[in-house]
């Protein structure tokens, strides 16, 4: 009989072309792909919930494989990859491992995802947050930003916030909230949607930050929104801060 697992995943996403497959290099498919191969001594296929570009990280992915085994400890099984992801050198965490019903899918049954974006705002940067935050030595005005994101809540068209290289049919989306708040040097800006464009998060924030600076002021962000024209928008944050936090099924 053929079951449906689940597995929700960790990852340092810094030394990886991201999740998907692709001939440049090690995905973070791929790696837990041939892990299964290892484990199982046959090809499985995984499909995950959402992409996440080169150097971005994740601290709870979603993916599902089908497989045709009679004897699996599912409680057991999240290790047993771990053994083999470690043993490959991996910087990849299976959390857990569940059976699922054979409608449950990891991308098509999503309701929401987080992300949460972190800035390292201090006058000098730290190599403990190496790969993992964007260092930013001028102090950012966070009201402003605050008020320039309220904006950005609600369901519009994402044009100027998407890649040039964006594949998605139509730009509309519907952002649910956008919250950002700080921790002593560690700026985090958190965003919740059913579904993201293309860098949409990492041009919000790049935006975000040039109304921080004073680059770019707090009304114009509206405007930017209405141009629909991503020239007219701030840069594309780099990926180091950016985390895909939660799946919500």
């Amino acid at each position: 009989m053929i079951k449906r697992i689940k597995i929700i995943i960790e990852y340092d996403g810094s030394d990886y072309v991201g999740w998907q497959n692709q001939k440049n290099g090690k995905s973070i498919q791929g790696e837990i792909e041939k892990a299964l191969l290892e484990l199982f001594n046959k090809k499985i296929n995984l499909s995950g919930a959402g992409r996440t570009d080169s150097g971005v990280h994740a601290k709870g992915q979603v993916a599902h494989f089908d497989i045709d085994e009679k004897n699996i400890d599912i409680k057991k099984l999240h290790k047993s990859i771990n053994y083999i992801l470690s043993k490959n050198k991996n910087r990849i965490t299976i959390l857990k491992s569940s059976f699922e019903k054979n409608n449950f899918h990891s991308r098509f049954s999503v309701k929401k995802k987080k992300y949460v974006y972190k800035i390292l705002n201090r006058t000098t940067n730290s190599y403990l947050y190496e790969k993992k935050v964007w260092f930013i030595p001028t102090k950012l005005d966070l009201e402003k930003m605050k008020k320039a994101s309220s904006f950005l809540v609600g369901k519009f068209d994402f044009n100027a916030f998407r890649s040039s290289h964006c594949q998605a049919s139509q730009s509309i989306r519907s952002v649910e909230k956008i919250i950002i708040k700080k921790s002593k040097e560690v700026i985090d800006l958190n965003f919740v949607g059913k579904s993201f464009l293309h860098n949409q998060v990492r041009i919000i924030v790049g935006t975000l930050v040039s109304v921080g600076r004073g680059k770019i002021k707090v009304d114009k962000v509206k405007e930017i929104l209405d141009s629909k024209d991503r020239t007219k928008a701030g840069p594309t944050a780099p990926p180091d801060g950016l985390y895909l936090e939660k799946i919500i099924y």
